[in-house]
């Protein structure tokens, strides 16, 4: 017996908005959607997006996920173009953390924030 993965909830305002970053942008399939959910995935990664009618806008309700990713300079490289599409502040490009992370990261459009990373080799 194992876990096999974790997929989060991420709530959303508007569904089609979110399907389409997910997919335009960060180059995930939909293998899944219905009325106010759906199911995409990359790799070995996945998100469930629904839509919800609460208010998303107030900082206390702030989210975020990580993606852990194996070659994430070549990850960023890949996305780069759909990347420079989105406003000012929604993305910061590759870096490096104290805590031995290689990380980028990316708001999507209800400001949920994404960390793409990987373990910075010794």
């Amino acid at each position: 017996m194992r876990l096999i993965q974790a997929t989060p909830f991420v709530p959303c305002t508007s569904l089609e908005q979110q399907v389409t970053f997910f997919r335009d942008v960060l180059g995930f399939t939909v293998g899944f959607r219905a009325d106010n959910y759906a199911y995409l995935h990359r790799d070995g990664a996945a998100v469930r997006l629904v839509e919800v009618t609460a208010d998303l806008s107030h900082p206390e309700r702030e989210m975020s996920f990580y993606i852990d990713v194996e070659g994430v300079d070549a990850v960023y490289a890949d996305l780069k173009a759909q990347l420079d599409t989105l406003p000012d502040g929604r993305v910061r490009a590759p870096f490096d953390q104290d805590y031995g992370q290689r990380e980028f990261h990316v708001k999507d459009e209800d400001c949920t924030l994404i960390f793409f990373g990987e373990a910075i080799a010794p």
